[in-house]
């Protein structure tokens, strides 16, 4: 082993360093000739970014909101409905994209279970209705139109525009319009822009068009023009997406029994609704279809035949069965009533108010069926 020489490590590196003190960081001090020097040394402070302001109140309020809890009880939910839910029943999708916060969803299943109830009912009720008399009186129970009416009976008011800071018992929504999606019962035609007045059938109103047998369109950009539409339809979504909270918290009988108080109790004559072209050629032919003999035109009585308003009254009798009778200021007009009401007749039987539906078989301990008359169509 090599033995170290200290020749080599003398010199500057052998000698002793002074021992300097280092002052404290709040002793040191810097001058500057300016005060711009010094304020241009000191740190600034880190901006925060802007806080994201919610398109709609946050679910934690709605506990909070003394709207909610009055629409609440006024409507007599059941306390499984939580008020959250109820919350989220009055965000429109226009208002909120987002659907895990808006009601689209519950306005789906709901719009389904509506429809489902009404039209079981208003077959089983009125089972002659033709089909488009019949999308009619279902527009008239579940239509957008009649569902705003219903929502704003129940107290039900819309906010001027949504935002985080608005009350959770108004409904939010903005007046846009959606466009149509997968979740819409119904097809966009082919053939809607190619002609307009396009002949549409019984059978492709059933298969391609909405529930109401109406076409589906793409929105338009005029939202002035489609603005009472769009209203009506943000009011109606809160009564479907209503049903379908009850549904999903509550079950089907809970929801089957609002339906009925709600939207069934309404009263609605579908004879206003039908309007005949050729109303002795029907009766001739539904005559013929069903067997019976042929109609015969009988005067019954009349009054003032020389004045200037004379009275007739025509009764329309098939064999010894007298089928109806119209009054009219000539023989012709009256004979023409007579038929109409006749046809009315035929078209409007009911079995009664209190009729059974397919429904009413999940109950427990339900009664055996019994299948309605279903009738096979209008004559025309």
């Amino acid at each position: 082993m090599k033995r170290l020489r200290l020749v080599r490590w003398s010199g500057p590196a052998l000698q002793a360093r002074p021992l300097t003190r280092r002052r404290p960081p709040f002793l040191e001090t810097k001058r500057c000739q300016h005060e711009a020097a010094a304020a241009v040394d000191e740190p600034q402070p880190q901006p925060r970014p802007p806080q994201r302001s919610l398109p709609c109140p946050p679910p934690s309020r709605a506990n909070s909101s003394a709207k909610l809890a009055a629409l609440h009880a006024r409507l007599s939910l059941p306390q499984r409905v939580p008020i959250e839910t109820l919350a989220r029943v009055l965000i429109s999708p226009t208002a909120d994209p987002n659907p895990a916060y808006n009601n689209s969803a519950l306005s789906y299943l709901g719009r389904c279970i509506i429809n489902y109830h009404v039209l079981e009912y208003l077959v089983c009720k009125w089972p002659r209705l033709p089909i488009a008399i019949l999308y009619e009186t279902l527009r008239a129970y579940a239509g957008d139109e009649s569902l705003h009416e219903v929502c704003k009976r129940w107290g039900v008011e819309a906010a001027a525009a949504p935002g985080e800071e608005v009350d959770s018992g108004l409904l939010q929504w903005k007046p846009e319009a959606v466009k149509p999606s997968e979740a819409w019962w119904g097809y966009l035609r082919p053939d809607a822009e190619r002609s307009a007045s396009f002949r549409r059938g019984i059978s492709s109103r059933i298969v391609l068009d909405d529930d109401f047998g109406d076409v589906i369109e793409e929105p338009s950009g005029d939202i002035d023009a489609e603005y009472d539409r769009l209203y009506s339809r943000a009011y109606a979504s809160v009564v479907q997406a209503t049903v379908g909270a009850i549904y999903s918290h509550c079950g089907r009988e809970a929801a089957k029994s609002f339906i009925t108080s709600h939207i069934l109790s309404r009263n609605f004559d579908p004879s206003v609704l039908f309007a005949f072209k050729l109303p002795t050629r029907e009766i001739s032919l539904l005559c013929a279809r069903e067997g019976f003999q042929p109609p015969v035109a009988r005067l019954e009585s009349e009054t003032g035949r020389v004045s200037r308003t004379p009275v007739y009254v025509v009764a329309i009798y098939s064999g010894q069965e007298k089928l109806g009778e119209g009054a009219g200021p000539s023989l012709d007009i009256a004979r023409r009533k007579a038929c109409m009401v006749s046809l009315k007749a035929w078209y409007l039987y009911s079995p009664g108010n209190k009729v059974r539906v397919p429904s009413d078989m999940l109950e427990e301990e339900a009664k055996p069926w019994t299948a309605p008359h279903i009738d096979i169509g209008e004559v025309i």
